[in-house]
């Protein structure tokens, strides 16, 4: 079952964070989620590893920057992270099993749904926080 539009549109007001390096990350999640949603069955793992390894480093940035600003909600936003991470990893298992219903349905009906308010609540505040910071520092 492929998906011919796209699962999740880029919405400035909702998406973007206001800096630069983490929209362009953010736009990059939303274009291999959304080729995921329209990939057959022999393109879905590769496509899946890629998510998968884009998401790890996502993330990795992320967290580096939530700990060089001293973001307090680290922990919560962390949590987040490494949930999202071991679905995606348990799923990856899953598909080189053959097996890609679940993978399919995560992509296609948690992701889009997860990752707009994902982006406009846990990673606004977090580029507020950067912003903010850095003006401090100036």
């Amino acid at each position: 079952m492929t998906n011919n539009k796209p699962l999740i549109e880029w919405q400035e007001e909702i998406l973007s964070v206001g800096i630069a390096r983490m929209d362009e990350t953010h736009r990059e999640f939303i274009d291999l989620v959304n080729q995921l949603g329209m990939a057959s069955d022999t393109q879905f793992h590769a496509l899946f590893k890629m998510l998968l390894e884009h998401t790890v480093q996502h993330f990795k940035h992320e967290n580096i920057a939530m700990e060089k600003s001293g973001f307090p909600p680290i922990i919560i936003h962390r949590n987040e992270h490494f949930r999202v991470l071991d679905k995606l990893k348990l799923l990856l298992l899953e598909i080189e099993n053959g097996e890609l219903d679940l993978a399919r349905a995560f992509v296609c009906k948690y992701l889009p749904k997860w990752f707009p308010l994902h982006a406009e609540t846990m990673d606004r505040a977090l580029a507020n926080h950067i912003k903010m910071s850095a003006m401090a520092g100036s």
